[in-house]
């Protein structure tokens, strides 16, 4: 549904993982994130000089962003969820895209958060003919209240479902996909796409106060990284008053941001990247923990799975007729440490995003993850802490103040302390103070149990929501 409701930032042209956990106990991380093309006999590398860029205006920062053709990688997302619902699921592929096809042809109202994503990623939702039908089908961006309407989407998710993920990685999707990208100058072949495999990993997993938490893993790094940061806050200790949890964060933070730069980003892709860092090995997927979890969906015989997807910040592509945006990860400079078309063709591309689960003890998993680029790590180490550490319902801990530590300087959203400010400045950071809360500092969701039972949580800084769904199909709201 993600991509008729926001196809700003998922669906058929991106990438991402899944963390599932079935009635058995039994863990299961698909990555199905992008690769890098340039396989076959047409294939060809990168040049950053074929990048188009523009500059997204958060508010109290700018970021500049490398889209076109060029930018976009080898997309997982068809093949991975095919996958996740063979192995997992159980519906078939043409009922499990059902509803988002009916989303994308009757229209998904536009939420005020997303008109304000509309309106910041103005250039890139415009930069192509195709893209800006979707996006600005009267010339101006949408407004609140408004509806994206889809009908290609639609089209195109229902193709899906009948023909199954070879439509896209041998059939006529994706040669529709490699011809418009040949013309226009990109570099995905038909032979990156028969060549994508979905990948299963072993998950990282660490202890943080009495709780086992299990994450991404390499070569994807958020999720290292955040165990490095709740494996050094349970060393330290997560007590005292909110100013003293607050800086206590702020400098687990900055503990695995040293840990990351000493290791150098090709170590911290490898697979012994967690032992490197000090923070344990990786999860024995057959392993079977006690309880029963929750990431995004629970169903009623204890099955879960979270899905985190994602089309960076889009390449600002749509391939006429199939109505989806294609992604731009060979233009996310977090993703390209080593400089634009470094990575050879072939290669699966990190990734910060890392679905999680909690689990303690008896009692059923908390599951929790987020958008927000680089700074979606502080924002789920955060949450974690917050409610497994401070003992915060999900609601509570997903709409206090963030901070983001980068770079020797601190991000904090209004309402961290000026005590705390004070002394990060003390510690040598230089502060960056947000006049409001912003999707600059992530987009977390939650859901797990607490003592007044079931609770689940959207980011009011994205306009997020919860909900359940009765067996008679009726939609409760959560929170």
């Amino acid at each position: 549904a993600g991509s008729a409701a926001e196809p700003a930032l998922t669906g058929p042209g991106a990438g991402g993982f899944l963390l599932a956990r079935d009635p058995s106990g039994r863990l299961t991380l698909l990555d199905l994130f992008v690769a890098v093309p340039g396989l076959g006999p047409r294939g060809r590398s990168l040049d950053g000089d074929e990048l188009d860029s523009f500059t997204v205006p958060f508010g109290g920062a700018e970021q500049v962003f490398h889209i076109g053709p060029a930018s976009v990688a080898t997309p997982g997302m068809v093949p991975g969820v095919a996958e996740a619902s063979r192995r997992l699921g159980a519906l078939d592929l043409r009922d499990l895209v059902a509803p988002a096809a009916a989303i994308a042809r009757e229209g998904a109202p536009l939420t005020a958060q997303a008109e304000y994503l509309h309106r910041i990623l103005h250039e890139m939702l415009t930069f192509t003919p195709e893209a800006a039908a979707i996006f600005e089908p009267e010339g101006r961006p949408l407004r609140r209240g408004e509806r994206i309407v889809n009908p290609d989407l639609a089209e195109t998710l229902e193709w899906i479902g009948r023909e199954g993920p070879e439509v896209l990685t041998r059939g006529s999707l994706g040669a529709a996909v490699v011809d418009h990208l040949r013309e226009v100058g990109g570099l995905v072949t038909a032979e990156d796409l028969s060549a994508y495999e979905v990948i299963e990993r072993a998950p990282v997993e660490i202890e943080f106060a009495g709780a086992t938490v299990v994450t991404n893993a390499p070569p994807s790094t958020g999720g290292s990284l955040i165990a490095t940061a709740l494996a050094e806050l349970d060393r330290e200790g997560f007590h005292g008053d909110d100013a003293e949890r607050l800086l206590a964060l702020a400098r687990a933070s900055e503990v695995a941001n040293r840990r990351r730069d000493e290791l150098g980003h090709e170590a911290l892709r490898r697979s012994d990247a967690p032992d490197r860092l000090g923070i344990g090995g990786l999860s024995d997927p057959r392993r079977r923990p006690t309880g029963t979890t929750h990431v995004s969906a629970v169903d009623a015989e204890g099955g879960s799975a979270g899905l985190s997807t994602s089309n960076g910040s889009g390449s600002g592509v749509v391939v006429p007729g199939t109505g989806f945006l294609l992604n731009n990860m060979l233009g996310e400079e977090d993703l390209n440490p080593d400089g634009f078309g470094a990575i050879p063709p072939g290669q699966r591309m990190s990734s910060m995003m890392a679905p999680t689960l909690v689990l303690r003890g008896d009692r059923p998993p908390l599951a929790i993850g987020s958008a927000g680029s680089n700074r979606l790590r502080s924002a789920i180490t955060q949450s974690i802490a917050w409610i497994v550490g401070g003992g915060m319902s999900p609601g509570m801990a997903v709409g206090r103040p963030r901070l983001h530590v980068e770079g020797g300087r601190v991000d904090v959203e209004p309402g961290i302390p000026d005590s705390v400010v004070s002394a990060l400045e003390g510690d040598g950071w230089a502060v960056r103070r947000w006049s409001e809360q912003n999707l600059f500092f992530g987009g977390v969701s939650v859901a797990g149990p607490t003592p007044a039972g079931l609770e689940a949580a959207g980011d009011p800084r994205r306009g997020g929501g919860a909900a359940g769904v009765t067996h008679d199909g009726r939609v409760v709201a959560l929170g």
